[in-house]
């Protein structure tokens, strides 16, 4: 089985507070398509912001990830319940769940072994819905700034599973009887410190400043901020790619 990567652990507390949200209404699309509503797992919950919407609708929620500091960021509710256990292999009971949501984080599992948690644990007929975001749109000049933050100076910083992401989830195995989903994205109006904020959650930006000890943001803070202008917010989007499954 792969390595654990934990790239999450370290500023928890920044990943809550910039990090964007799955939108309720991408919730509300996965939950239409599940027969039953009696147990969602919801896998590298991370702060369960998932799990929290999620238990609004099920009876009950699992979130497991394997960053105890992310777990202890996350919402309490009555019927959810978080535990540190690896996707690959979890204290679930056989064909017990009738969702499982991956939100942001299945590329970096072991794809053999957690499909095979998948088929044990999920109902005949259950669904499993893993999507991600990539690279923020806002305007053509922020645009250009965080691209050269990606590519050009955080570009060999990056884990290898950050190919899933630009490849937008295309190209990552799916064994499951695929479901298609209408195109989905979350946006936010932003002040300049959120986009800051929010780079600064980056892994690649993290591996940066672990090797290098000085933080990739400075070399491009003046641009940035030349780039943003005068206004106060502005409209930041991330197109959600969505691979939607079940399993027979």
């Amino acid at each position: 089985m792969k390595q654990v990567l934990d790239n999450f652990s370290s500023g928890s507390n920044n990943y809550a507070a910039f990090r964007p949200l799955t939108p309720k209404s991408v919730i509300d699309e996965v939950v239409k398509l599940v027969p039953d509503r009696c147990l969602a797992w919801d896998c590298g919950t991370g702060n369960g912001q998932v799990a929290a919407m999620l238990s609004d609708v099920f009876e009950k929620v699992i979130g497991t990830d394997i960053s105890q500091e992310q777990l202890d960021h996350a919402e309490l509710r009555p019927n959810l319940e978080y535990r540190l256990e690896r996707a690959e292999h979890t204290s679930l009971g056989n064909q017990s769940v009738d969702l499982i949501t991956i939100a942001q984080a299945i590329h970096w599992f072991d794809f053999d072994h957690f499909y095979k948690e998948v088929n044990r644990v999920l109902k005949p007929g259950g669904i499993i819905a893993a999507w991600t975001y990539n690279l923020v749109h806002n305007t053509p000049e922020l645009e250009a700034v965080v691209h050269r933050l990606f590519a050009e100076i955080t570009g060999p910083y990056w884990d290898k599973e950050r190919k899933w992401v630009d490849e937008s989830y295309q190209t990552i195995p799916f064994p499951f009887t695929e479901i298609q989903i209408a195109p989905m994205t979350i946006q936010y109006e932003w002040t300049f410190d959120q986009l800051v904020g929010y780079l600064r959650t980056w892994s690649g930006v993290k591996h940066y400043m672990k090797k290098n000890g000085t933080d990739p943001l400075a070399l491009v803070l003046p641009e940035l901020k030349q780039a943003w202008g005068s206004a106060d917010t502005i409209l930041h989007t991330w197109p959600l790619h969505m691979r939607v499954g079940k399993i027979a």
